[in-house]
């Protein structure tokens, strides 16, 4: 299957994905800011790697992904402290793309928000913007890019358990009709993104639905 990294490694939506991945006879590399997390990534099945991206050069960040050939990026500074937004979700995030073109990695996915619009309409003093700001130029960044990218932009998470589907949500949708989607649905959904060409320099914005994630993608138009 692939020979897959997964950037923010022990964030829920990438512990959730690494044992589907695995289980789909994937091999995974799950990067981690700690050692303390070394167990918990282990038994997802997936082996952990210590790496600091967000103080990582691109070069470094390139040596960490040769040899691989798909990139999920899921990492994210978690909100609450602005600086640390603006180096991990976009700053450090636009790195590993230009460092995934360096070494030719075949694919990656985005894992976004269903909000990433250029024009978000976030106001300046809101503490979301430095969020919004963010993933709206670590996407555009992967769409100008020579990779063969899919962005998966769900609706605001939760930690639900999966009910089986999501909906897809139309181009411009994402700002006035996202609701909520379950971590775990999430999760199908970027497993369900690799095994879907159609997928390929698409942004997939969703909310939770009833349509299974394979069948959704599967019906996107080329």
């Amino acid at each position: 299957m692939y020979d897959i990294v997964i950037i923010g490694g022990h964030g829920k939506v990438a512990m959730l994905t690494a044992p589907m991945l695995v289980e789909s006879g994937s091999t995974v590399t799950s990067v981690i800011r700690s050692r303390d997390q070394f167990n918990d990534v282990r038994e997802t099945g997936a082996t952990p790697t210590v790496a600091d991206i967000e103080s990582m050069s691109t070069d470094a960040i390139a040596d960490l992904l040769e040899g691989h050939d798909t990139v999920i990026w899921a990492a994210g500074a978690g909100g609450g402290d602005p600086e640390r937004t603006w180096a991990v979700d976009r700053d450090a995030a636009i790195r590993t793309v230009n460092a995934a073109e360096e070494v030719g990695i075949s694919r990656f996915i985005m894992v976004s928000w269903s909000g990433s619009y250029l024009d978000h309409c976030i106001p300046e003093d809101s503490d979301f913007y430095p969020y919004a700001e963010s993933k709206a130029a670590a996407d555009q960044h992967l769409r100008d890019s020579e990779l063969d990218w899919t962005i998966i932009a769900p609706s605001t998470l939760t930690d639900d358990r999966d009910r089986g589907g999501i909906e897809i949500l139309p181009e411009g949708d994402g700002r006035t009709d996202a609701t909520e989607v379950p971590r775990e649905t999430v999760a199908q959904t970027i497993v369900a993104a690799l095994e879907c060409p159609q997928t390929s320099a698409r942004t997939i914005r969703f909310n939770e639905g009833n349509e299974d994630p394979h069948e959704a993608l599967r019906r996107i138009e080329w």
